[in-house]
């Protein structure tokens, strides 16, 4: 596919959401940011900021009001005095989220489908960020509306492009609506030229969000208590809300969450229902009705871990879905093929007709001393991104072996003696102890990359067959990548 926007990227998009789409928000924000900094003028500061717009002011001093915040305080009727109730730090919280909830919702210039997603996008964001407040209920409350205010806007330049509307928005909504979800990221980039992820980030810095949303955005993966709530909040709503809902990717990041607080997994269920009840009534204050209707389900939140399990029953070998595959691969080598067509195809025949638990696309990069994954399907998949990163050097490893020999390998025991000096116990936390099979991906005789497959959340072993059909799979794609993208 040709990207609409050849040669724009995360700059360009920033720009343009801060300057001509939001720039009443991104103002907003940045005078908030500053008053911050200085707390003997930002109190009578603040109110002046939002006295001009009535119907902003009269959703920040209703949400001030509510249950949720004003717990037994006598009623506040300006800015300026809730925010001497509530704290600086709450007040702005409560001023950055009713603009950001007028300033996306109130555009009344969205096709249905875009509006569509955007509703479902910012349920989703206004439920995470109560989540990540809810796991830092210990924490002091200035880092408990930091937390609030970065999950959020986890998703924000995400939700400032679709709110932009306009065809590119229409195009790109059509091409993720009919696309598998491992390749929509790769869609995205194609459109914009940049990820959505890091379009988030480069507002952030633009409009001064703050440390907490940035490292949040740029390391999902540290451990600190509040990035790591962020993380498993914006997860947990995100796996609420698919549909269908994979049981066994939900069940692990409640436990995660649960483990994090040291509380059991079903007092956490239980503060999630709780949340939730909380969630709605707060979007209610802010005025957002719209949003309550889209809010991640909280029925499955009843169902045993056991229960869970069967409704994800194990993927089985399937020979008519090998052979559908292998013939859609056929017909990319004759049509050449985008790659991530080809990726897309090959990855599902190997899932669902080899009967895989995982498997992956990892690519080289530019100076070909690492390996990361590209476009993972299966248990576990988003997990598997972030973990399996595999450095080529110093060290010898299978996958260097993979690479440097252009040979499929069956590492069907991690711990024989065999693969004793190439695989560590790193390597086999992040891959699967009954084993995984790795198959170069090569252009021109040039290897660009790894297949990686393995059935890692059921821990069954992979056999011989396995292998044999794996690699099948491998060589077609590598014919097919050649036609397509070979010289």
């Amino acid at each position: 596919m040709k990207a609409i926007n050849p040669g724009k990227g995360t700059d360009y998009w920033a720009k343009r959401i801060s300057e001509q789409e939001m720039p009443a928000l991104s103002s907003m924000v940045k005078s908030l940011e500053k008053l911050a900094k200085d707390d003997t003028s930002s109190l009578a500061i603040l109110g002046r900021s939002v006295m001009h717009d009535n119907a902003l002011t009269s959703r920040i001093l209703r949400v001030a009001n509510s249950a949720i915040y004003n717990k037994g305080i006598s009623h506040v009727t300006t800015i300026s005095r809730a925010a001497v109730v509530l704290g600086f730090d709450t007040i702005r919280n409560i001023c950055i989220t009713a603009k950001l909830l007028s300033s996306l919702l109130d555009n009344k210039g969205l096709s249905e489908p875009v509006y569509q997603r955007l509703l479902s996008l910012m349920a989703r964001a206004f439920q995470a960020a109560m989540l990540a407040k809810m796991m830092l209920i210990e924490h002091d409350e200035e880092l408990q509306e930091e937390v609030f205010v970065a999950a959020l806007l986890y998703h924000l330049g995400e939700s400032a492009f679709w709110s932009m509307g306009g065809e590119i928005t229409e195009r790109l909504d059509a091409d993720l609506t009919l696309a598998e979800p491992a390749l929509q990221s790769g869609l995205v980039r194609e459109h914009l030229g940049t990820s959505f992820n890091q379009l988030s980030i480069g507002i952030a810095r633009s409009w001064g969000l703050g440390d907490v949303l940035v490292k949040s955005l740029s390391h999902p993966d540290d451990r600190m208590p509040e990035i790591r709530a962020i993380f498993l909040a914006n997860k947990i709503s995100e796996q609420m809300q698919a549909n269908p809902i994979d049981m066994i990717m939900l069940n692990k990041r409640i436990k995660q969450a649960a483990d994090m607080l040291a509380i059991d997994i079903d007092e956490f269920k239980n503060r999630m229902l709780s949340c939730s009840d909380a969630t709605q009534k707060l979007a209610e204050s802010y005025g957002a009705h719209v949003l309550v209707d889209y809010l991640p389900s909280t029925k499955e939140l009843a169902l045993p871990m056991e229960q869970a399990a069967a409704m994800n029953p194990l993927r089985q070998p399937n020979v008519a879905v090998q052979m559908n595959k292998l013939r859609q691969l056929t017909d990319c080598a004759m049509s050449r093929a985008n790659f991530n067509e080809v990726i897309g195809i090959t990855l599902e025949g190997m899932l669902m007709g080899i009967g895989l638990d995982r498997c992956s696309v990892m690519l080289l990069s530019p100076n070909r001393k690492r390996l990361q994954p590209r476009i993972v399907l299966g248990d576990n998949a988003e997990s598997m991104k972030h973990d399996l990163l595999i450095e080529l050097l110093p060290r010898k490893s299978v996958f260097s072996d993979c690479i440097d020999r252009k040979l499929s390998l069956l590492i069907d025991n991690p711990y024989a003696d065999k693969w004793r000096l190439h695989i560590t116990s790193e390597l086999i936390k992040h891959t699967s102890a009954t084993g995984f099979m790795l198959a170069p991906v090569i252009i021109d005789n040039k290897v660009i990359g790894i297949l990686y497959a393995d059935r890692h959340s059921s821990d069954r072993p992979i056999i011989q067959d396995d292998f044999e059909r794996f690699t099948h799979f491998a060589q077609l794609t590598n014919l097919c990548l050649s036609m397509t993208l070979g010289h």
